[in-house]
């Protein structure tokens, strides 16, 4: 990526060669030329002089690079973005000592004072929302914000957001598909306190939702489908194991822990491990899991990560996954093929791995070429449940309920 500050070489994580994907595209290219040289009317921005400078939903890290020398703070969702973020810098030879980067999370508290407030627009305008409202109290009348994003990310409601929490906001004209976002902070919302968003969200699940009816479900901002129960985990939770009979069960791609939390509600002795590359999604696990399981059952886990990578090779009984079709903008399904190798690595032989999929991503092939079989466990029209079977040695089949 060439910039006005610097060529760099980038790359997404986790990384692999075969992913022609690259880790920038034309609205951070966009942003970048602005900041050192203007657009329209609005003329370069002195990060120099400037201040505190933070960017949220930098995607792999390339505004967090390119800006270094200005000792940007990162605040990110993706525990895969900071990864990457902290990939980049150092082939950059550039580290994230405090001196240079600060890296944080949608989970910790914001910077004191930002008087550069730089937003990648990302995919969830829930998570655009929370983001903007957690931010809003640190921006004051002379923080420059500006934001940037694909033209095909970038809707009414979208300014809407910029205008109603922080202040008048107006756009660029467009180049390379790409769009910038002008906001001038000073409407009141630019003093609410941090709880003025409508985040988290709580709802329960309903009869039709298997072994999680009844369920308490908390969705921080961000998570997929926040006010009810998606199609996908509601057949998942129509079929999955129940009788799991003290299992260790992994809930890969946990998002809310509806399905984590469901197998521990079922099976006090079962010893759960919920897992997300998301710091929103695993908060939001924590507080679905201490909504509905009552104190002194046995210790749940919860690990922000890179699927199971952090667990040991054949530790875990059962995996069940509701694997992402999305990298961002992009229909992927290399992230799912991961979990589905690291999902092998982690079980003990005899384990099982708990699939569900909308029907024509076709998994049962990858799975069988993996696991050397593959099980049709339920199936509709849209969606349909798998299971695949580690076999190297004696089984312990967890039965369908």
């Amino acid at each position: 990526m060439t910039t006005p500050f610097g060529s760099y070489e980038l790359t997404r994580y986790p990384i692999d060669p075969r992913d022609r994907l690259r880790a920038w595209d034309a609205a951070d290219e966009y942003l970048l030329r602005h900041l050192d040289a203007g657009t329209g009317e609005r003329g370069p921005v002195d990060l120099a002089g400037a201040g505190q400078v933070t960017v949220i939903g930098d995607r792999w890290g390339a505004l967090t690079t390119a800006l270094a020398a200005h000792h940007p703070t990162q605040i990110t969702d993706s525990s895969l973005t900071r990864a990457a973020t902290e990939a980049n810098l150092d082939r950059a030879g550039i580290g994230t000592s405090k001196s240079t980067v600060t890296l944080l999370t949608t989970q910790d508290a914001a910077p004191a004072r930002i008087d550069v407030l730089l937003v990648r627009v990302p995919k969830s305008l829930a998570l655009l929302e929370d983001q903007l409202y957690r931010l809003a109290p640190h921006v004051h009348a002379g923080t420059v914000v500006v934001g940037t994003g694909m033209v095909k990310e970038i809707h009414t409601s979208t300014l809407r957001l910029f205008e109603k929490i922080l202040g008048p906001t107006k756009t660029s004209l467009a180049e390379k598909k790409a769009r910038l976002i002008f906001c001038t902070p000073g409407n009141p919302g630019a003093t609410r306190p941090e709880s003025a968003g409508p985040w988290p969200v709580t709802y329960t699940v309903d009869e039709d939702g298997g072994s999680g009816a009844g369920l308490t479900v908390v969705n921080h901002a961000g998570i997929f489908c926040a006010d009810r129960l998606d199609v996908g985990t509601r057949f998942f939770l129509q079929n999955i194991p129940t009788n799991t009979d003290g299992a260790r069960v992994v809930d890969l791609g946990c998002g809310n822990g509806v399905v984590g939390a469901a197998v521990a509600v079922a099976d006090p002795d079962a010893a759960v491990v919920f897992t997300d590359e998301s710091y929103q999604a695993v908060a939001s696990a924590r507080a679905t899991y201490e909504a509905n399981v009552p104190p002194g059952r046995r210790t749940a886990e919860f690990h922000v990560g890179d699927g199971v990578a952090m667990l040991e090779p054949g530790s875990v009984d059962l995996v069940l996954n509701n694997p992402p079709f999305h990298s961002h903008q992009a229909t992927s399904d290399a992230t799912a093929l991961r979990m589905f190798a690291q999902s092998r690595k982690v079980l003990r032989t005899g384990g099982e791995l708990w699939v569900v999929a909308n029907r024509h991503m076709g998994y049962h092939t990858h799975l069988r070429r993996l696991f050397g079989n593959s099980e049709v466990v339920a199936s509709e029209p849209k969606f349909v449940v798998l299971r695949a079977i580690k076999r190297e040695a004696r089984e312990r089949s967890v039965r369908p309920m």
